[in-house]
């Protein structure tokens, strides 16, 4: 092979083997085979053997240098590494927002980001070639680490022509928890090998921070360490003009950036987001300590400016994690609502935070294959702040080599009504796609009855079961199912509940009088209530008020109309045109409509009587702890009487409702603007002055 061919395939190679890593670190959709990339980078290293001289410092192959002697060098930072501000409840986060749009004019788009459990670091690149790595140190001066960052795949060695020829790039180092297993076992190993003391290393974070410091950059690469670029130092204006843009754009440099971001155009939605993330946060591979809300464009930012140690556009919502380790006993499998087929894990009990654990959510099929988990197991488990349980990692290296019992199978059919299951075709989810099956039902019966859809008082996961199971109603009669359908419900009568295990006549009497009064609860909650896949409470009632109930949305003759409503994207809008034309979804709301229950919305924004609802129109925002409300009962109660409920004040707001032990930043920020105080007294007192 003459130079200049060499030149030319080993050019080719660089740029196949980069856009490989692109597509397996970043985008997470390999489509090369690991042996045929194992390859490509061998026959790199021999052509680069060959002609020395054509090797670049940032070739794949340079991925490992030479040792270091002695610590590695500190180095000041250009731009300090400032600390971020930690909330820990939605009081102290709504105060956070109150502040950050104080500092500007104009209403402020928000960025929600997972907080990583890593090591921070900044990656300098000068001439688009990684020149330095530095860890956060104190915010001022950072330890170099850059012989060990070069072995971290996530990290680019020289980034794309259409990158800025300065960037410095932030973000966390970070280590799975199925290498954690990885490593612990090859641990265990050795040990027994040599015949060593084994000490398995305790977590992630640890063993990450003990690795980015090794002097042999060898050992860091075999450690297979990743990194999630989150931000920059340095005038982003090169590149963005917002942080969502500029996430974008370092995806394309070929940096991974952590999963379920999102940008919202208001606080309100940003902060809805953060439980909806807290939960799918359980399913990744890797730890999180919090979410983290930014402010998206960066002009605004400026204007917000930041203390001597925080940044006032930026905050942490912490929760405190617990963990503890305890044995597989089991693992079964539910079916949800939607059909979705969930593994649980059953444990031996374990203390965490202050309760009884006995089983813990292995969420899907996906997180199953990755933890490698069977029965029998040592497991380490967590728990996040309210968050259920669920298994961080399996301690694999604490199995016995003798026990016979083989890796966890997935059923192939439903455990309730036997059909054959099936995985969606662009998801991990595998469902029971049979309609009929008892257990769907069962569990879409207690949704629909649940505080947050029909709010039917003593349906619980007890009476649905005793509702969906054969009963004797009668002597003469044969055991036979009361509620087989939502419409059912509406059609029982106080001597059928007389029939079951532990209901007498007052218990009896209240739940059909309970059942009864849902019949009212309005056409938003009613959709909400059946379960029609991504259809919450939000997006039900953007759409109940779109269409003013459920004539109008019968009447949407392409599931493309349904994009007209905010937050429905072609999905929904598909699972919603569905329903809603399908023979099942057709009987449904005719059987309902048949019972009475209420559909449509008022001609008019008014009440029954034909009166203007009490909070028509008006903005309102609630501090502290109310008497006869819960949060959500207080943000329901106002949207039903024509008001909106906010988590912030502003010029905007009308009035503050302050119960016990309000935010302070609230209340001085009512004072400032002249927003008027209303007690839970007077605000009861409105409310019922004006429906009288």
């Amino acid at each position: 092979m003459t130079r200049t061919e060499a030149e030319r395939e080993i050019e080719r190679l660089t740029r196949e083997i980069l856009r490989c890593d692109q597509l397996y670190y970043v985008e997470a959709a390999p489509d090369v085979p690991d042996h045929e990339y194992d390859f490509m980078m061998k026959r790199l290293e021999a052509l680069e053997r060959e002609f020395p001289d054509l090797a670049r410092e940032s070739s794949p192959t340079r991925r490992v240098g030479e040792k270091l002697e002695g610590k590695g060098e500190v180095v000041r930072h250009e731009f300090p590494m400032l600390s971020i501000a930690n909330v820990y409840n939605e009081e102290e986060l709504g105060e956070f927002a109150q502040t950050a749009q104080k500092g500007f004019s104009a209403p402020l788009a928000w960025v929600c980001e997972l907080k990583i459990d890593g090591i921070a670091a900044s990656l300098i690149y000068e001439n688009r070639e990684l020149k330095r790595a530095l860890t956060r140190g104190d915010g001022v001066f950072g330890e170099d680490i850059t012989a060990n960052a070069r072995t971290i795949r996530d990290v680019p060695l020289r980034l794309p022509d259409e990158a800025p020829a300065f960037l410095e790039v932030r973000g966390e180092i970070y280590m799975t928890n199925s290498n954690l297993t990885r490593l612990n076992e090859e641990a265990r190993a050795l040990a027994l090998e040599t015949g060593r003391d084994f000490k398995p290393y305790a977590n992630a974070r640890n063993l990450t921070a003990g690795t980015i410091k090794q002097r042999d950059p060898k050992i860091c690469s075999e450690r297979r360490l990743r990194f999630f670029a989150h931000s920059t130092g340095a005038d982003p204006a090169e590149v963005a003009s917002t942080h969502f843009e500029f996430m974008r754009k370092l995806r394309s440099f070929g940096f991974a950036t952590a999963p379920l971001v999102k940008r919202f155009d208001t606080f309100e939605e940003a902060a809805a987001y953060v439980p909806e993330m807290q939960e799918k946060m359980q399913e990744l591979d890797f730890e999180a300590d919090g979410i983290v809300l930014k402010v998206d464009d960066f002009a605004a930012r400026e204007e917000i400016g930041a203390t001597t140690k925080y940044p006032k556009w930026i905050v942490a919502c912490k929760f405190e994690k617990y963990e503890a380790t305890t044995r597989v006993r089991d693992i079964i499998v539910q079916v949800g609502k939607s059909g979705v087929v969930t593994p649980v894990a059953e444990l031996e009990p374990a203390q965490i935070a202050g309760t009884i654990v006995s089983r813990a959510s292995l969420h899907n099929v996906d997180v199953i294959n990755t933890l490698g988990i069977r029965v029998g197991d040592v497991v380490v488990v967590e728990k996040a702040g309210k968050i259920i349980p669920h298994v961080v990692r399996v301690e694999t290296y604490l199995r016995d080599p003798d026990d016979p019992r083989p890796p966890y199978v997935f059923p192939s059919k439903c455990p309730s009504c036997g059909a054959e299951l099936r995985r969606d075709p662009d998801g991990v989810f595998i469902r029971c796609p049979d309609p009929e099956c008892p257990a769907q039902f069962r569990e879409r019966l207690a949704f629909f009855g649940s505080k947050s859809a029909m709010d039917i008082d003593g349906i619980g996961d007890s009476v649905v079961e005793k509702l969906t199971t054969p009963s004797l109603v009668g002597l003469l009669e044969e055991p036979r199912v009361l509620v087989k359908s939502f419409a059912d419900l509406y059609r029982l009568k106080t001597e059928d509940l007389l029939n079951l295990e532990g209901f007498q006549k007052r218990s009896a009497e209240k739940l059909i009088k309970a059942i009864a009064a849902s019949k009212t609860a309005g056409p938003a909650r009613l959709l909400a209530a059946l379960s029609i896949q991504g259809v919450g409470v939000q997006t039900a009632k953007a759409i109940v008020n779109k269409y003013r109930g459920f004539k109008g949305i019968e009447n949407v003759e392409r599931a493309e109309d349904f994009a007209v409503v905010d937050g429905i994207g072609k999905v929904l809008a598909e699972n919603l045109f569905h329903f809603f034309h399908s023979p099942d979804g057709a009987r449904i709301i005719a059987e309902l409509r048949a019972e009475g229950l209420e559909m449509e919305l008022p001609e008019d924004a008014a009440t029954e009587d034909g009166a203007p609802r009490p909070l028509e129109g008006k903005t309102i925002c609630v501090t502290g702890t109310l008497d006869g409300y819960d949060r959500v009962e207080i943000k329901e109660t106002i949207e039903r009487l024509g008001g909106k409920a906010t988590s912030s004040v502003s010029k905007k707001t009308d009035f503050l409702l302050v119960g016990a032990k309000p935010g302070q930043n609230k209340i001085d920020k009512a004072n400032e603007l002249g927003v008027p105080q209303r007690t839970e007294e007077e605000f009861n007192a409105m409310i019922l002055e004006k429906n009288e």
